[in-house]
């Protein structure tokens, strides 16, 4: 954490003196500590300081290091103090994430100093960002880990007259039980008809047999997200789901194979994209083909029609392109990959030919 402080402390402008940041993954990523309160002080020519409440004071203490930790008492007095000592008149604040309500407040907390976004600030933190360290790319394998024996444990679960919402609770449980920290996001899995809503919400409705089923999910190990879909069936499939769902796994292979340093993330898209056009489903097919991850679980870059980010080793995303035909079914698969050099290595181990459950 103490060299993405220095890194950080060497990209801020010449017309900067300091940096305040607030955002709860932001803070996470600069301390290690994941909290929901908590105020970042990172100087030009001075270490950082992190302001924060009795609740976490004790951890931080332990938890961080490389900058200074100070109980928060008065926030703006305190504030105000360090950036007195350290001559600080200009100050960048969080353009990504900050909003008009807090930025009136520090503003309004804060008289004597200019306040200021910086866009190059901004992308420099996406960027340091979305290179993982090995340290991170083992968080993510480990809660993927979690979530690829999720999947097989689940699959021996779903049957006939389980409900959305069951089978959304016993994956939620079995991650908890192997060691997640918290899903990475709220799981989706629908069934039927209902799958051809690609963010649906699980219900009550019951599986019945013909269905497909799409799981959605993930979880967290030291602050770093999982994400997985897989589709499955119950009983005898008709000829047209077996036709959406090979496309859709050609389309995901094809995917796959285009990642490599060097491409860019549209060409990503464009390999999955291009063959579920000609097979006739490319409207059928509306969001991206996939998007990194890390301490949020959407992150940039994301392999899209408009992203023109070049891919570089270390990255993390998705690849995850589906079919949804309103009213009918919808499939979806998903991996996780880390690109490196010369390709990418799936952190992904989940079976993916079609599972036809009895």
């Amino acid at each position: 954490m103490e060299d993405r402080l220095q890194r950080l402390a060497q990209q801020l402008p010449d017309d900067v003196d300091a940096m305040l940041i607030c955002e709860a993954v932001n803070r996470q990523y600069f301390t290690g500590l994941r909290s929901s309160a908590g105020t970042l002080l990172v100087f030009k020519q001075a270490p950082a300081v992190f302001l924060i409440d009795s609740r976490y004071y004790e951890r931080a203490k332990k938890d961080i290091h490389g900058c200074e930790v100070v109980l928060q008492e008065k926030l703006f007095e305190q504030v105000s103090e360090w950036f007195q000592r350290h001559g600080v008149r200009t100050a960048a604040v969080e353009g990504d994430y900050l909003n008009l309500s807090q930025y009136a407040r520090f503003k309004e907390g804060l008289p004597k100093v200019s306040l200021v976004s910086k866009p190059e600030i901004d992308s420099a933190i996406r960027r340091m960002r979305m290179i993982k360290s090995p340290e991170e790319i083992a968080s993510v394998r480990a809660a993927q880990k979690i979530t690829d024996d999720a999947f097989s444990h689940i699959c021996g679960y779903i049957k006939e007259g389980r409900t959305e919402r069951e089978i959304a609770g016993e994956l939620l449980d079995f991650c908890y039980r192997h060691g997640s920290e918290r899903p990475s996001f709220d799981y989706i899995v629908v069934s039927g008809k209902n799958s051809s809503m690609p963010h649906g919400v699980p219900g009550e409705k019951p599986v019945e047999r013909g269905d497909f089923i799409t799981m959605d999910f993930g979880c967290m190990i030291d602050g770093y997200c999982s994400d997985m879909t897989r589709t499955v069936a119950v009983g005898a499939l008709s000829d047209e789901q077996h036709r959406v769902y090979q496309t859709v796994l050609d389309a995901q292979l094809a995917g796959i194979a285009a990642v490599r340093a060097g491409v860019s993330c549209k060409t990503v898209d464009a390999a999955a994209r291009d063959l579920i056009t000609a097979a006739g489903y490319g409207e059928a097919f509306g969001h991206g083909t996939g998007h990194s991850l890390g301490i949020e679980i959407h992150e940039p870059p994301a392999f899209s029609k408009s992203d023109e980010t070049i891919c570089e080793a270390g990255m993390v995303l998705s690849v995850e392109p589906g079919i949804y035909l309103e009213g009918k079914f919808g499939v979806r698969i998903e991996d996780l990959v880390h690109i490196t050099a010369d390709g990418c290595e799936n952190l992904t181990a989940s079976e993916k030919k079609l599972l036809v459950l009895p």
